[in-house]
């Protein structure tokens, strides 16, 4: 189960900022996780509360936002929502399609205790 490990990391990147900005710890994290990402969200909620045990996030309160996935077609430029990392455009057929959303694992913000 990678989730834990990926726990830790945004344990890391939460530290960094506490230490950075010389904060007392976090109030709020919110995430985005896309939905072709490869991280189960119910897994990295499993996770979580060990993870973040004795740490700057033992306490804050945690958002998850799940990013739909889209992509577009490279030949026609249409843009539909994706279910695979590759996929077939609905409009035109085209293999030569780009994922543009949807692989996202990323701390969009931290709300800080000072």
């Amino acid at each position: 189960m990678h989730e834990f490990s990926i726990a830790l990391s945004i344990v890391d990147i939460a530290r960094e900022e506490v230490v950075k900005n010389n904060a007392l710890g976090v109030e709020k994290i919110d995430l985005e996780i896309g939905k072709l990402s490869g991280i189960e969200i119910d897994s990295l909620k499993f996770v979580w509360e060990p993870a973040v045990k004795d740490t700057v996030l033992e306490n804050a309160k945690r958002d998850i936002d799940e990013v739909e996935a889209v992509s577009r077609c490279q030949d026609c430029d249409h843009v539909f929502p994706a279910e695979y990392l590759f996929n077939e455009c609905p409009a035109c057929g085209s293999l030569l399609t780009v994922l543009q959303k949807g692989k996202e694992l990323r701390v969009k913000s931290l709300t800080l205790k000072t």
